[in-house]
Order: structure tokens, then sequence, then C-alpha cells
């Protein structure tokens, strides 16, 4: 497996964010419906009482004119009546809200009338609102209790209809990953839903659809012409070797040959990308395997095989003979052929794109290959390898074919392949085996 991928922040889910919008849409709402229903209600019970208040007074007054007694809990000039009533400029009615709370009694509506003329005795009447405010308050507790019954119920209905929602999309986001990966024939199907969801997934099937169709023609397209390219190159390194020797014939066979190596990198590449490649593997001695690659080379690098006790010991392309424990330790199962193609693609890079000294580390089922040059660019850390592509002038020439390859073979071993820079300098990749 490779490594090239970029770390996704912490993420919620999809579910817990409806759940978290409902469980807020239905606390706003419960809110402003009780603070609406509150005042409403409030207000119509001042109105009533202040009705209630001024209707008395009226029938008090009648009563108290006919037969000189009070009725109706009518006062004459009583002690907590309001500044505001106490001297009224005329003959009406007047109202005022008391805001006064005594014991059981309060808020109150106050409504008065001057018995006479200027100077005469007011009769007033009081309407206590207590028992209706505390009403008011019940009310409100039982909008409150049956706001958060609403609440406990909406909350599990969201988080259930979001997760419905999130697994459609997780099953969209899952192709679309797989896609990417490289399975061109993973396809969603319908999501079940008819609405936005499932167009995102007919949309996703119609891009790999379309992506898919490219990658075969472009793939066919390469094969096609590096299989086609196989007999004239090697008509042209047989050419080569009829010409007389020299300076020239040097040069020619040189380019032949780098002219060959593209061709059969291009049909390797052509194979890895078609699925074609099958591994036959094998229990070998990873560091004989390793040392082979580096020898087939003919490149001066370092080799060290770990000794088992956090040292290394170092070589030079051929391991030191172990005893049969250490031998067995270093055994791995895998394909030896395809193995060597890694590391040798690996160390040829180093040369050509880093700096000397290479060198090669074996330890368990890890081999390390490491340079002294500038290092790998940043959009090879963070993409991977692309064809044709050596990132940096300075890191040197080439086809840009080794890394690709190396990448495409490890995948097919089941191995990880990982490209870092080293904080004193230098690239270094990193191939671990599974175990």
């Amino acid at each position: 497996m490779s490594s090239f991928r970029r770390r996704r922040p912490v993420r919620v889910a999809l579910r817990w964010k409806i759940a978290a919008l409902a469980a807020a849409t239905a606390c706003l709402v419960a809110v402003v419906v009780g603070v609406l229903v509150h005042l409403w209600t409030a207000q119509d019970i001042r109105g009533r009482a202040e009705a209630t208040a001024f209707n008395t007074v009226y029938s008090a007054m009648d009563v108290y004119r006919r037969t000189g007694t009070l009725a109706d809990g009518a006062e004459l000039d009583p002690d907590d009546l309001p500044a505001a009533l106490r001297h009224p400029s005329d003959g009406d009615r007047h109202t005022a809200y008391d805001e006064r709370v005594e014991d059981n009694l309060g808020p109150s509506y106050w409504c008065a009338q001057r018995v006479g003329g200027t100077g005469s005795r007011v009769l007033a009447v009081r309407v206590n609102m207590s028992p209706e405010l505390h009403e008011l308050r019940r009310l409100d507790v039982v909008m409150a209790v049956a706001s958060l019954l609403a609440l406990a119920a909406a909350v599990p209905l969201a988080v259930y209809g979001a997760g419905l929602l999130g697994r459609r999309l997780r099953r969209v986001s899952e192709t679309a990953g797989r896609i990417s990966a490289g399975d061109l024939d993973a396809r969603t199907g319908s999501a079940d839903g008819r609405d936005e969801v499932d167009d995102i997934a007919a949309t996703v099937d119609l891009m790999a659809d379309s992506l898919a169709r490219q990658l075969r023609s472009e793939r066919r397209f390469t094969a096609d012409v590096a299989h086609e390219l196989r007999t004239p190159v090697g008509g042209l390194l047989a050419a080569a070797d009829l010409l007389p020797a020299g300076e020239t014939e040097d040069l020619v066979r040189a380019r032949v040959r780098d002219l060959r190596s593209l061709v059969e990198d291009l049909l390797e590449i052509s194979r890895l990308d078609a699925g074609a490649e099958q591994p036959v593997r094998a229990h070998v001695p990873l560091a004989a395997v390793v040392s082979e690659a580096v020898a087939r080379t003919g490149l001066d690098t370092e080799i060290a095989v770990a000794d088992g006790t956090g040292g290394h010991t170092p070589q030079r392309r051929a391991p030191q003979k172990k005893t049969s424990q250490e031998q067995a330790s270093q055994t791995v199962e895998t394909d030896p052929r395809r193995l060597e193609r890694i590391v040798s693609n690996l160390v040829v890079n180093a040369h050509r794109h880093g700096k000397i000294p290479v060198r090669v580390t074996i330890e368990g089922h890890t081999v390390v290959v490491r340079d002294q040059g500038p290092g790998f660019p940043p959009d090879v850390l963070r993409d991977g390898p692309r064809r044709f592509h050596t990132g940096a002038a300075e890191r040197g020439s080439g086809h840009g074919l080794g890394l690709t390859i190396a990448l495409g073979q490890a995948r097919l071993l089941g191995a990880e392949l990982r490209l870092d820079n080293a904080p004193d300098g230098g690239a270094v990749a990193t191939l671990r085996l599974p175990t």
C-alpha cells in the first residue's frame, strides 16, 4: 500500500450534525412559542382584570349612590390606592396597574371614580391577579415540560433519519474512494431515495464510467506503443553492434539501451495498470535478495543489516554468512523478482537524483534506501510519483518511471512504500513488507 494520502481532519458524523440542528431548531421553536404564549396570556390577564375593575366600579358606584352602601368589594379612599387615582381631575372612571405583591395579594388592577364634586371622596375597586398569574406560571411549567418531551422524541428521530441519509452518503463516498484507489469497476448503483443523494450517486457512476473508458484507452495506447516499439528498438540495438568501435558507437549504444529500458518500463507499467501481473511468492532470505538487487545495479552502494540488538552490520553488495537462526529471522514470503525490481529502482533513483553515499539498511521486514541529495520534491511527498515527472531540476534527469514502477510492484506485493525526507537532508524511501 502507498502512504501518499493527505491527513484528514477530525470529522463529526453528519447524523450528529443533523441531530444537533434538529435539537437547536426544536429548542428555538419551543422558546419562541413559550415566550409568545406567556406574553399573550399575561396581556390577556391584565386586560381582563382591567375590564373587571372598570365594570365593578360602575356597578358599585350605582349601588352606592342609590343606597349609600359599598358593594362588590368597593372601598372609599383605601390606603393602598395608587397615587395616580387619589385625586382624579374629573368624575370619570380611571384605572391603574399596581405591581406590588403582599403575601398572596398582587399584582392588582385598580379602578377609581370620584363620588361627588371636587374634594369629595373616591370610590375604588381592586382586582387581584395573583390566581391568574399563578395559573400562568403553571402554564409555563407545562409548556417547558412538553417542550422537553418533544425534544426528547425529536432528537432520536432526527438521529435515525440522519443515519439513513449518512449511510447512503457513506456508500457514495466509499465508491468514490474505491475509484480513486484504482478500482474502475466500483459503482454505487441506485441510492434508493429518488432525491439529491440519488443524483450524486448517479453522477459518481457516470464519472466512473467516463474515467474508466479514458484510462483503459490510455493504457491500451501505452501498451500498444511500447509493444510496437520493441521490434524497431531491437533492430536498432542489433544495428549498433555493426558500428565500428569508437566514441560514436558508444554514444549510439547508450542511447539505444536507454530507449530499450524506456520501452520495457512502459510495458511493465501497462501490465501493472491492467492488473495482468500476479506475484509468485516464495520464502527467501531478505538480505540476500536485497544484496543481489543492489549488486545488479553496478552502483557503489552501502548495505547494512540489523544484527538484532539495535546495531547494524555493514556489508557490500552481499550479506555476510549468518547462523540459521539469524537467516530464519530475515526470511520473508514474497516474490523475489519483484522485490529485486523495487530495490534496484530505488537504488538507481537515489544515485541518479541524489548524492552519494547511498545506503541500504535492512531491518526485520523493512528495507530503507537513503541518499544525501536534496530530497524528494514537495509534490512527490504530497501526491506520490508521477510518470515522466522527475520533480525539481536539481534532482537530475530521467523519465520518471522508476518510482512509479516501484510503487506499483509494492502494491502488488501488499507492501507499503513510503517516501520521506530526512531531517538532516537526503531522500529516504522505506519499503515495509507484510509480515
